[in-house]
C-alpha cells in the first residue's frame, strides 16, 4: 500500500485545500473507528476479521496521534490547556524575531549578497528580456509578476507606507529650498518669463479694485468731515482716488517700463539675489517649506502620491505584456538591444547593481530585518495561526492520513507476528 503524499502543485479549484483535506484525513479517523467496532464485535466469526482489528486499532492510535500533534501547534486540542500546545500562537514573537535573524543571516548581509550577485550577468538578462519580453518563459514571467505583486500586498502597508512617506517627507525637508527658488525667479527674470505673471497680478489687482470700490468709497466717507460729507466732496474725493488707482494700473499693464512696474521687478530681483546668499532669507524660506510639509493637505497628497505609486506598481507587475507596449515599450526594446550590443555598458551596469544591492543591504538590512519582527510582533494570535495554517494546513493533513496508514501497517505487521508466534 502506497502512502498519500502532499501535491507539489499549489493550486486548488476549491476555496479552502486545508479544509477539505482536514475533512479527508477526520473521515478517515472516524471511518477506522467504526471497522474498529465492528470488526472486534464479529472477530469471533472467523480468524482474518483479527487482522482487520489489528490494523484498524492501531490506524486509529496512529491517527490520533498524529491529529493530537498537528493540532496541538495552532491550538489547544479540544480547547483544554494542554502543557506545550498552541505552539505558534504562544511563540509567535520569538517566531517573527527568528524569521527576521534567518533574513539577515542568510540575505541580508553585505557579505552575502555579493558573493550572491558576483556571478550573476544582471545586464545580460535584462537585455534579452527588454529585446524579447515575448520570447521568454511566459509562466516564468507571469510567476514572477504574479510573486512581486503578493509580496506587495503581503507587506504591512500602513508600516511600510509610512516608511516610504517619511522618507519622501525626510528628502523635501533636506532640500534647502532658497537657493532653488531664487535661481528660478533670476531665470525667469533674464528670459522674461515673469512679464506675464506681472500682467495677471495687475489685471487681478484691477478687477478687485473694480469689485471691491464700496469699500473705498466707505472708508472715504468715514474719515471725512462734517463739513465734506454735507457739501458731497466726500464722494468727488472717492471717485477722484478709484479713478486714479484704475489709471495707474492701466498704464502699469500697457507700459512695461512703467516705474512702478520696475519698482516691482527690482524688488523681485532683490528677492531672487536674498534667497540664493541670504542666510536669514533661505531659513525663512526653510520654515515656510516645513510649514507647507506639516499642512494637513500636503500630508493627504504625499499619502496620495504614494498610493499611486503602489497601485501603478501593482498594475505593471500584474500586466507585464501592457507595460511593454506602446512607445515605452519600443524604448526599453531599444535598450535591450544596446545592452545585448554594448559589453561595456553590461559591466558598468553589473558593477552599479552589484554596489546599489550591497548598499541598500547594508543601509537598509536591519529596517528590513525590523520591519519583519515587528509586523509579525503586531500580528495578534489568531492572525498568525489562520495566515500559517493556511499555508502548510494542506500538507499538515496528510501527516494525519499517513499516520493513520502508517499505524494501521504497524499494527497489522505486529499481528501477523503474534500468529506467527
Amino acid at each position: 500500500m502506497k502512502l498519500l503524499r502532499a501535491p507539489r502543485s499549489t493550486g486548488d479549484s476549491l476555496p479552502n485545500p486545508a479544509r477539505r483535506m482536514r475533512i479527508v484525513a477526520t473521515a478517515m479517523l472516524l471511518v477506522m473507528a467504526l471497522i474498529f467496532i465492528t470488526a472486534r464485535a464479529t472477530v469471533h466469526l472467523h480468524p482474518a476479521i483479527g487482522f482487520v482489528q489489528s490494523f484498524a486499532e492501531a490506524a486509529m492510535v496512529g491517527g490520533l496521534a498524529d491529529w493530537f500533534a498537528v493540532t496541538a501547534l495552532f491550538r489547544h486540542p479540544l480547547g483544554l490547556r494542554i502543557p506545550h500546545t498552541a505552539i505558534i500562537p504562544r511563540n509567535k514573537d520569538r517566531i517573527g524575531d527568528t524569521l527576521a535573524l534567518f533574513l539577515r543571516d542568510n540575505f541580508l548581509t553585505p557579505a552575502v549578497v555579493a558573493r550572491r550577485m558576483r556571478g550573476m550577468d544582471v545586464a545580460s538578462a535584462a537585455g534579452r528580456f527588454l529585446a524579447s519580453p515575448s520570447a521568454g518563459d511566459g509562466r516564468l514571467r507571469a510567476g514572477a509578476s504574479r510573486l512581486i505583486a503578493d509580496m506587495l500586498e503581503a507587506l504591512d502597508q500602513e508600516r511600510l507606507g509610512g516608511m516610504v512617506k517619511g522618507a519622501i517627507g525626510q528628502r523635501l525637508r533636506g532640500i534647502n529650498i532658497g537657493p532653488l527658488i531664487g535661481q528660478a525667479i533670476e531665470a525667469a527674470m533674464r528670459d522674461g518669463r515673469h512679464a506675464p505673471v506681472m500682467d495677471s497680478l495687475i489685471h487681478w489687482a484691477d478687477k478687485t479694485l473694480e469689485a471691491n470700490d464700496h469699500l473705498i468709497r466707505q472708508m472715504v466717507h468715514d474719515k471725512a468731515g462734517k463739513v465734506l460729507r454735507w457739501t458731497g466732496l466726500d464722494e468727488n474725493l472717492a471717485n477722484a482716488i478709484i479713478d486714479g488707482l484704475r489709471k495707474m494700473l492701466a498704464e502699469m499693464a500697457a507700459d512695461p517700463g512703467h516705474d512702478l512696474r520696475l519698482k516691482a521687478e527690482e524688488g523681485m530681483a532683490k528677492l531672487a539675489f536674498d534667497l540664493q546668499f541670504d542666510s536669514e532669507m533661505q531659513a525663512k524660506a526653510a520654515t515656510i517649506r516645513d510649514e507647507i510639509l506639516d499642512n494637513p493637505a500636503m500630508q493627504r497628497w504625499i499619502d496620495g502620491l504614494w498610493e499611486q505609486a503602489r497601485g501603478g506598481l501593482l498594475r505593471a507587475v500584474r500586466d507585464p505584456g501592457r507595460a511593454m507596449a506602446g512607445r515605452l515599450g519600443e524604448a526599453l526594446r531599444q535598450l535591450g538591444g544596446t545592452l545585448q550590443e554594448d559589453a561595456r555598458l553590461r559591466l558598468v551596469i553589473n558593477r552599479f547593481v552589484r554596489r546599489a544591492a550591497v548598499g541598500a543591504t547594508a543601509t537598509y538590512g536591519d529596517a528590513i530585518v525590523r520591519l519583519v519582527s515587528d509586523t509579525v510582533r503586531g500580528w495578534d494570535a489568531g492572525t498568525i495561526t489562520n495566515r500559517l495554517e493556511n499555508a502548510v494546513g494542506r500538507d499538515l493533513q496528510y501527516i494525519r492520513i499517513n499516520g493513520t496508514l502508517v499505524g494501521g501497517l504497524v499494527g497489522l505487521i505486529l499481528h501477523m507476528i503474534d500468529v506467527a508466534l
